[in-house]
Order: structure tokens, then sequence, then C-alpha cells
């Protein structure tokens, strides 16, 4: 367990990787390390977002909505550090302990190092395909969803400038009913695209606390509130 205070820690991604591609369950990787579903409609950004998060361009965005038609796994190792007068490090599995000692403030900083598992699904909304494959697909993606334990945190996209959509109620209605029925996992909205509102529009879902972050906008602070509150949530810290 990290006891912290966000404030004082920092996120750094050391390496991020493509593992493989899947369409069924049986195809999928073994659940070795904590997952991390990125769920939203087609055109929401998912793929640049996932990339912000790997710190690597490895999920391919289109120019077609619904193209992407698997559900693709990528591994990352995240780096957790912080000052030891800030926080405290202890009972982590993969701790590497850095001790750094400077003379004129003798301070020491620890590290650890956490490997993680994104998962990147359909977009949903967009796809172009028949009523039949569409109940296959959402076949799948259902069993998937319910079965793999290892998801420890939903992550479901919102376009901020669209938070009314009746097709993001529907994901929202779907994913409470499962962390409803799961204690081990939770369930966080992140609305992309905030460099398309306006000042007021903006502020608005800032003052609700909101998770708001662009790709093309993008702040050091920002990156960094975006990678705290997913690791926080999918630890359950």
């Amino acid at each position: 367990m990290f006891i912290q205070n966000q404030m004082h820690t920092h996120i750094n991604v050391l390496q991020s990787y493509f593992m493989q591609s899947a369409q069924i369950i049986k195809d999928c990787p073994a659940p070795n390390y904590t997952e991390i579903a990125m769920l939203g409609r087609s055109n929401v950004g998912k793929s640049s977002i996932i990339n912000l998060l790997l710190n690597h361009k490895l999920a391919k965005s289109s120019s077609i909505p619904g193209k992407t038609k698997l559900i693709n796994f990528f591994s990352t190792t995240w780096e957790l550090s912080a000052n030891k007068k800030d926080s405290i490090i202890h009972d982590a599995v993969e701790l590497d302990e850095i001790a750094m000692h400077n003379k004129e403030e003798s301070s020491c900083t620890k590290s650890m190092r956490i490997p993680l598992v994104f998962i990147d699904f359909p977009g949903f909304g967009y796809a172009k395909v028949s009523k039949d494959t569409k109940k296959i697909w959402d076949k799948h993606l259902t069993d998937f969803i319910y079965k793999r334990q290892s998801i420890k945190l939903f992550c479901h996209l919102i376009d901020s400038r669209h938070t009314d959509l009746a097709i993001d109620a529907e994901i929202e209605r779907f994913l409470k009913a499962i962390t409803e029925s799961r204690q081990d996992c939770k369930l966080l909205q992140i609305y992309t695209k905030d460099d398309k509102l306006n000042k007021s529009d903006y502020h608005k879902l800032k003052a609700q606390n909101k998770i708001t972050i662009s790709t093309l906008k993008k702040t050091p602070q920002a990156i960094q509130q975006l990678y705290h509150a997913i690791l926080y949530a999918s630890l359950n810290w």
C-alpha cells in the first residue's frame, strides 16, 4: 500500500508495449496484472487518451468511426515516486527503493514500479455492421467485461462538448451495474477534448470536480492528475 499525498508524488511511464488483440475470452492474455478497461463511444478520442497514458503511440486511431473490432491489450509500467517526508511506501509488490542523499537537504526518495494493463474496447455507436454481427460483438464484450475479474477500473470516456448523449447514459448504466455487483472494481469518468470548450463550460466541469483532458492542449499538471486518478482508483488506494 502507498500512503501518499498526491501533491508530492510523481508518476513516470517507464515502458509500454502492445500485447495482443482478441475477439473472444479464450484468446485473451493471462490476467496477471491489474487491468484498466477503456470504453466510450466512437470518435471520443479513446486511442489518443490511451497513447497519452502509455506515453507511446501504440493505440491506432482511425478516421472511420467504429473501425476497431477487437479487444486490444497494452502493457505498461508506471513508476510512482515520492519524498520520504511526504509519504510512506510499504508492503508493495515489485518495489524498487532508491535512496538519494543530498548533503544540503538530506532528503530521501523512494519509488515503486507498478505493472498495469490497459484494455482498449471497440467504440460504441458507429460500427457499420449487420445487426447479427453487432449482437455477436455485444455478447462477447458483455461476457468478457463481466467475467474478467482482473479488471479493477472501468474508464468511461465522454466528449466534454456532449455530456448528455443517450449512448453515454447507456454505457454509464451498464458499467454501474457491473461495479455495483462487484466490490473490487470502480468506475471513473474522464471528459475528453476539453480544449474545445469555451471558458464557461470548462469551468462548469471543473467546478464539479470532473477529470478533463485534451491530448492537443495538455499540461504536465493535467497529465499527472489523470495518471493519479487512474492509478489510485485502479489499485483502490
